[in-house]
């Protein structure tokens, strides 16, 4: 698991926290639960109302996929495809096929299996990145539901407000509750925004870098599967796949740094 998200979320809501109680403030006084049901199930619903049922089923798997999807290292597949195209050449394909059984990753297993059925080479690219497109349509639903409640919440929060300021006007006659009432009216639009900043848009961006990391490794799957098809030599192989995986900064960067 990659801690980059918790530890992010984490640190927003502290910052804002501490800062809160450094200015003097309570920042038990933003835990009002009316404004807070308002902006959070008012934000999912208005999503909801925008897209079809199965979608807004996914939510809770987008949100726990975002906080806890497993850490990617194209550098492992890599060393596994080498592996496996050396073993091709020194034994021939049908080798691979108690092998490929083993692989964990699905999509490397499939490409596999079709490169030893002895399908042709541009029928498996045609499979696989056919694959690759599906992934990419379905990950944009998921980034664009998390972008819309980004930008759906503060104005959700604003309604909240506009409600406690109608509250406000209606207790004119009491002076002694203005103050407490008028507070309470801007925390949704707090709660708007804050959500907003902290949480719907982070995650829809980290949805996005997972769904591009992912693909990348699955192209590299793609060239991989077909070199071992090809016979192609482990090395050169190991090479070709190794500059399409984005590991870090290029080395000549490093160097100048």
């Amino acid at each position: 698991m990659d801690p980059a998200s918790i530890a992010g979320t984490v640190l927003v809501f502290v910052a804002i926290f501490v800062s809160t109680f450094l200015e003097g403030g309570n920042p038990l006084s933003m835990f009002l639960l009316p404004p807070i049901l308002l902006v959070v199930f008012g934000t999912i619903g208005a999503v909801m109302a925008s897209g079809v049922m199965r979608d807004s089923m996914s939510l809770p798997a987008l949100i726990k996929r975002a906080f806890l999807a497993p850490k990617m290292d194209g550098s492992v597949v890599v060393e596994s495809i080498v592996s496996l195209a050396d073993r091709a050449r020194r034994e021939g394909l049908l080798a691979l096929e108690e092998e490929a059984k083993k692989v964990e990753d699905p999509f490397l297993r499939r490409g596999l299996v079709l490169a030893i059925d002895g399908m042709d080479s541009k029928e498996i690219r045609e499979i696989l990145e056919g694959e690759i497109e599906t992934k990419q349509r379905y990950d944009k639903v998921g980034v664009k539901m998390f972008t819309d409640m980004g930008a759906l919440a503060p104005t959700i929060g604003i309604i909240g407000t506009v409600l406690g300021l109608i509250h406000v006007l209606e207790n004119l006659s009491d002076p002694a509750k203005l103050g407490h009432l008028i507070a309470g009216a801007f925390v949704a639009t707090l709660w708007g925004v804050m959500t907003a900043n902290a949480i719907w848009l982070p995650i829809g961006n980290r949805l996005k870098r997972i769904s591009d990391l992912e693909c990348e490794q699955m192209e590299v799957v793609v060239e991989g599967v077909l070199a071992i098809q090809a016979g192609s030599n482990p090395r050169l192989v190991g090479q070709k796949l190794r500059a399409m995986v984005a590991t870090g900064p290029p080395e000549a960067e490093k160097k100048a740094a």
